[in-house]
């Protein structure tokens, strides 16, 4: 155990323990703006820098120890001029566009200038050239970019794409694409985590509630959306809901609420993938075709990591769609039966958790005989809240209401995709019950659940 003095408080914490988490076991807060537990500790911004009595050197917070008898100041006239003067250099070389940026409100940098209270710009502007295409999924603003690297270590240390990493050096140092000049051309899954942990606006998902706003808008056309399971909760965070009010019915009365004709659940077409790729292995260990193991398709993430990064494994991945892809398929066809409409008046929407599947529904082959796209729109969970905002539709006053039928069933099975390993498990559990025709106990592949 080591003791020190923080800001005249005496704390007593493990050795190695940080300035930063010292500061916190005992109530004092010290900004941050790159750091993130247990991922990026760079120190990079040098926002959270504090006065360590006897040395000249200002200490980054969150990745300097504390040491015996070690006495802080995190607030004294030499470390608050140089935190604000390190922020005023961060905004020289970021586009201040807050009133029109995707992060406004919930913007890591906002927050952190709004409480040194900067007024104005002390430094000439020096804003990098935009490249790549804003058509593209993934979208990064180079004039917003704050150098924190964030995007980088979650690229490389969870999700082990490497898209990203740094360029040039000294004031010219930014992130950029590794290995390829455009964004498009790179090994990138699309999951989306580098937006989920860039503190800014400099990474952000391509915007497509216009095309949703028209179709509404279009007296001819019928539009239906299909809720994905793993977006159900998430959604109502940010109107405040807790889980219990953040249910799939409510979303549906606010998508009708916005003039949406007919609100699906993703279970029904997840329930037809397992059936799909359940069938599909069972047929492969029967006949002893092809290599083991055989990988789920079900996530285009997924597909698109093992394409661009183990393209020998390729041959293992299961034919099936996706349950999004298959759900537009059946909305197009046997649905547009029902409704004794042509397929082109339908247009289809999901609303699903990740930049993959913008990605996937545009992809050429994801069309019917006449050249229409299954799905014609895919939102994200942070696009719909937009849509709902722009609507002017309070979650909170909106009463629930069932999806319709018949495509708004869905099994146990269906819904467990949501969850780590429930894909796995539903596949196992359909598989057991084609083989030998009963179900399977409940728990009997409960171990493939989890990482």
């Amino acid at each position: 155990m080591v003791n020190c003095t923080i800001d005249g408080k005496k704390v007593c914490v493990p050795e190695h323990t940080t300035i930063l988490e010292a500061a916190k076991e005992i109530g004092v807060y010290i900004p941050t703006l790159c750091y993130f537990k247990g991922l990026n500790e760079i120190g990079a911004c040098r926002v959270c820098v504090v006065e360590v009595e006897g040395d000249q050197r200002l200490h980054a917070a969150c990745n300097s120890p504390v040491l015996e008898g070690m006495v802080v100041h995190t607030n004294s006239k030499k470390a608050r001029e140089a935190r604000k003067c390190n922020v005023e250099l961060i905004l020289s070389q970021h586009n201040v566009t807050c009133t029109t940026c995707v992060r406004s409100g919930n913007c890591a940098l906002q927050h952190v200038a709004n409480d040194l209270n900067i007024m104005g710009e002390s430094f000439p502007k020096d804003l990098p050239k935009q490249k790549g295409s804003k058509s593209f999924p993934l979208i990064r603003e180079y004039d917003k970019c704050i150098k924190c690297m964030r995007c980088i270590q979650v690229c490389d240390k969870i999700q082990a794409t490497h898209v990203w990493d740094v360029i040039n050096s000294g004031g010219k140092s930014t992130v950029d694409v590794r290995d390829f000049y455009r964004l498009e051309d790179s090994p990138c899954s699309l999951c989306g985590q580098c937006i989920t942990h860039c503190p800014v606006g400099a990474l952000r998902e391509r915007d497509d509630t216009d095309k949703v706003l028209d179709a509404l808008d279009d007296p001819e056309t019928i539009v239906l959306a299909q809720i994905a399971p793993s977006i159900r909760t998430a959604w109502g965070e940010e109107f405040g809901l807790d889980a219990e009010e953040a249910s799939v019915q409510r979303l549906a009365s606010c998508l009708k609420e916005m003039g949406f004709d007919y609100v699906f659940d993703t279970d029904f077409a997840a329930d037809l993938t397992i059936m799909e790729e359940a069938s599909e292995f069972l047929h492969k260990l029967t006949h002893q075709e092809g290599d083991f193991p055989m990988f789920t398709s079900c996530c285009p993430g997924w597909v698109r990591f093992i394409k661009s990064h183990y393209p020998e494994y390729i041959p293992q991945v299961s034919t099936s769609k996706s349950p999004q892809q298959m759900f537009g398929a059946i909305a197009k066809s046997y649905y547009a039966d029902i409704l004794k409409v042509s397929p082109k008046k339908i247009f289809s929407v999901s609303i699903m958790p990740c930049l993959a599947k913008k990605a996937e529904c545009s992809y050429p082959n994801m069309t019917d005989s006449e050249g229409n796209f299954d799905v014609d729109v895919a939102l994200t969970t942070r696009e719909v809240n937009r849509l709902i905002r722009a609507m002017h539709i309070s979650p909170k006053k909106m009463k629930d209401i069932e999806l319709d039928m018949p495509l708004g069933l869905g099994s146990g099975a269906g819904n467990i995709f949501g969850a780590t390993g429930g894909v796995m498990e539903a596949a196992l559990r359909s598989a057991y019950y084609l083989a030998t025709g009963e179900n399977p106990d409940p728990d009997a592949f409960k171990d493939v659940r989890g990482m």
